[in-house]
């Protein structure tokens, strides 16, 4: 007849996994032995403790070992002397066999929707298009008195299908942060971020032209010719100019206490785009962009902004000029068109 909500108590069983006590407070209406309506005003007290393991597909599991039932009080609406020791003593005795069976399933229940979460936490994860991302446990949780660890394996996977190589530097537990109170700490290698953004790397390429650097000097063969006289005389005058970025090698995130960056190794091939005809190439850079990385958490996820601190360039072949005119230049284009086209 009425159910209030449960007061629970949760402590982690060092080794094992969930202590957990719950007090019960519940009226149940039905017939009376004696003829008439019946009401047992109760509370219990629901003791359990959950095992956490790992299941055959590595995915973390609570499972209930045991749950008991003490009844703290039971009080019906009959008159004491309508309720001999005798029949006290058979209610009792029979709500201690039902109750099990009404209230234990209910734990049962909770744990499987903590199993849906283990279970969701493991499936596969896309990466865009680029590729997926799939956790799973590299060994058996781990439960201590102040929290539980599990030691996730990070398995990554291009568009293709292939399986990204991933350096197993286990970081000693010591070398940690220190945990929080009350907070689920999820602590990502610098390895790993580099690998992730491996994948994502060829979403990074952008043709860059004119109409995408506004505020900078006209991305045209006129601009080109005053930065390097050497090859003004050979070059048409004021045809637009398009910046082919593309990644050359897996980016590089480092991470250190007071700030985290991300390395990105590119070529900045530079193109005569005529109307009337065929893009033709002038030259290509190597690039090398230093960029400050900024984390954050949006909507369980985890998010990077980049910006950049210096680029550095030098000639893929061979020329009879200087490109250090272009570097200032071509800084000043990532900023504006390239970083914020990754970000």
């Amino acid at each position: 007849k009425d159910l209030r909500p449960p007061v629970i108590s949760l402590a982690l069983s060092p080794g094992s996994g969930l202590f957990m006590a719950v007090l019960i407070q519940m009226t149940i209406a039905g017939k009376s032995f004696i003829g008439g309506n019946m009401e047992i005003t109760l509370a219990a007290n629901l003791t359990g403790t959950s095992r956490l393991w790992q299941d055959p597909a590595g995915i973390p599991k609570f499972s209930l070992k045991n749950c008991h039932i003490a009844l703290i009080s039971v009080k019906t609406n009959l008159p004491n002397s309508m309720l001999p020791k005798v029949m006290s003593k058979f209610l009792n005795s029979t709500l201690q066999k039902v109750l099990p069976g009404l209230l234990c399933p209910a734990v049962d229940g909770m744990l499987n929707l903590v199993n849906v979460k283990f279970t969701a936490m493991t499936s596969e994860i896309p990466l865009g298009t680029a590729g997926t991302l799939q956790y799973a446990l590299l060994n058996p949780p781990v439960t201590t008195e102040t929290s539980i660890e599990l030691d996730l394996k990070t398995i990554l996977h291009q568009k293709e299908g292939k399986e990204v190589d991933l350096p197993m530097d286990q970081p000693s537990l010591a070398s940690l942060p220190p945990k929080r109170d009350a907070a689920t700490q999820l602590i990502l290698s610098a390895n790993f971020l580099s690998a992730e953004l491996s994948i994502l790397a060829a979403s990074f390429n952008l043709d860059i032209s004119n109409n995408m650097v506004l505020g900078l000097p006209p991305l045209v063969t006129t601009m080109l010719g005053n930065l390097i006289p050497e090859i003004s005389t050979v070059l048409p005058p004021s045809q637009p100019v398009v910046i082919e970025m593309r990644e050359a090698k897996a980016p590089v995130v480092t991470i250190t206490p007071d700030k985290s960056f991300v390395q990105l190794f590119s070529t900045a091939e530079f193109r005569v785009s005529p109307s009337d005809s065929a893009p033709e190439s002038l030259f290509v850079l190597d690039v090398h962009s230093n960029l400050e990385v900024q984390f954050a958490i949006a909507e369980e996820k985890l998010q990077l902004s980049l910006a950049l601190q210096r680029a550095m360039g030098g000639l893929h072949h061979f020329s009879v000029f200087q490109e250090l005119p272009l570097k200032g230049v071509l800084a000043d284009i990532i900023h504006v068109a390239y970083v914020p086209s990754i970000n």
